[in-house]
């Protein structure tokens, strides 16, 4: 039987890859601290435990073992590949779209903001001085190759679903459980920020394992292909917990408050192009978003972050409500002084539009 090896494996795409190896006829093993475990996992699989982040203690509880395959999920990308040289036939790595130049600084681009879609030979943070953090993801890339050549390296969006340490959904979730009666948004929660549902990652990588051959030496971005704006996103939130609520639009330089929700200083768009992962891989979505945000929204519910906890805290939500009431009722008393009628004639949509308060048909026949 071929043996994998899955470093990590507990997290919110860990079980479906695992479970997805033993439906293929692998025998797995998974590398993780032990401090989480998951019961989605079956018991046949093999634990071994110890400290990823401890080069000696990785190499002393791996042994002499060898495996067929190896799926890295874990921190110390670099460290890991190296350490799996000789100790296994096929090497796939998880990283993200940090590699790429601008993700994390929109100017970075004039005008501003990342290329949409953004596809995998487009331009990387090659220097520290860009993006530290960019440029330290996408040498990690070149370092897995430099050990594994014939590596494939998926670069994973902001993953959703159980067990995400951070989830995006929990300050939405938050403020429904409180009851709040508004969320603010920034520019009508029209951003576009490139997620993955747990599963449809998981499954993103599984066909790599089943497709060696095309899958040698490429690095693909994965993300879903249904993708859904950040006001979307609430509104499915709300919908699957049974809230009504208002949301109030708010340029972004007012909208302190959802700092935390858009996750970078713009509301300029992050989206993948995800062209090359479904011409030779042959991706689609298997959980539709829709539904697996409400699925998270309700598994979130049922298993709430710690009030003031370590996952809270690095989210960066304050929930100051009552800062927030204090903004709304500014900003509301601000339309107020706007007038109403500014325009001797008011600007149209254009004769093209054709859509409520938009062009209508000039004859019957």
């Amino acid at each position: 039987m071929r043996q994998a090896l899955v470093i990590g494996g507990t997290g919110p795409t860990g079980h479906f890859i695992v479970n997805g190896l033993i439906e293929r006829g692998f025998s797995v093993s998974i590398l993780h601290t032990g401090q989480h475990e998951v019961d989605e996992i079956p018991a046949t699989v093999a634990h071994i435990h110890t400290n990823p982040f401890d080069d000696h203690a990785v190499i002393e509880a791996l042994g002499s073992a060898h495996f067929d395959l190896t799926i890295a999920m874990y921190g110390r990308l670099r460290r890991i590949a190296e350490m799996m040289v000789g100790r296994t036939e096929r090497f796939i790595s998880v990283g993200g779209g940090p590699a790429y130049r601008g993700y994390m600084n929109a100017h970075m681009f004039d005008p501003p903001g990342l290329p949409v879609p953004t596809a995998e030979a487009a331009p990387k943070a090659l220097t520290e001085a860009e993006d530290g953090k960019g440029h330290r993801v996408y040498r990690t890339e070149a370092v897995v190759f430099q050990h594994h050549p014939t590596a494939t390296h998926f670069r994973y969006p902001q993953i959703y679903g159980a067990y995400q340490i951070t989830p995006r959904e929990w300050p939405i979730v938050r403020r429904i459980l409180d009851k709040r009666p508004f969320i603010i948004l920034p520019d009508d929660g029209l951003s576009l920020n490139h997620s993955g549902a747990a599963a449809n990652m998981a499954h993103a990588l599984l066909l790599a394992v089943e497709q060696p051959t095309v899958a040698s030496g490429q690095v693909y971005n994965c993300g879903d292909d249904h993708l859904l704006t950040l006001k979307q996103v609430v509104q499915l939130c709300a919908q699957a917990l049974h809230h009504e609520w208002d949301i109030i639009s708010m340029p972004y330089e007012l909208a302190v408050s959802a700092r935390p929700l858009i996750s970078q200083p713009w509301t300029t768009h992050r989206v993948f192009d995800l062209s090359k992962i479904k011409a030779e891989l042959g991706y689609h979505d298997l959980v539709s978003p829709i539904e697996g945000v409400k699925q998270a929204a309700l598994w979130l519910s049922q298993h709430p972050l710690e009030r003031g906890g370590k996952s809270e805290r690095m989210l960066q939500d304050p929930y100051d409500y009552a800062a927030e009431d204090q903004l709304v009722a500014a900003w509301k008393q601000a339309l107020t002084t706007i007038p109403k009628y500014l325009f001797q004639r008011e600007p149209g949509y254009t004769v093209a539009y054709s859509g409520p308060g938009g062009s209508q048909r000039k004859s019957t026949w």
